[in-house]
C-alpha cells in the first residue's frame, strides 16, 4: 500500500488490486500522472476533486482519508 499525504487528505493506492483502467490519469491528470515520481500529487487539485476521483476508481485500488485538522 502506498500513501500520499497533505495536511487535509491521505490517498492510498494498492497496486495489487489496480486493474489499470486509467480513469484517474485521464480524468484528473494534475494529480495522477504515471510519468512523474511520485505519481500522485496531493496538492495538484482541491481535496473535493481528488476525493470524487478516488471514489470513481473501478477496482477500489485508490482510497482516501480526510484528516482531522484538530489532531
Amino acid at each position: 500500500m502506498q500513501e500520499y499525504k497533505s495536511d487535509k487528505l491521505v490517498v492510498r493506492y494498492d497496486p495489487k488490486i489496480c486493474i489499470h483502467a486509467g480513469n484517474c490519469v485521464r480524468e484528473l491528470p494534475a494529480v495522477f500522472d504515471i510519468a512523474k515520481e511520485p505519481w500522485i500529487t496531493i496538492r495538484g487539485a482541491p481535496t473535493e476533486e481528488i476525493v470524487n476521483q478516488v471514489k470513481r476508481c473501478p477496482s477500489g485500488a485508490l482510497s482516501y482519508e480526510i484528516l482531522d485538522k484538530d489532531r
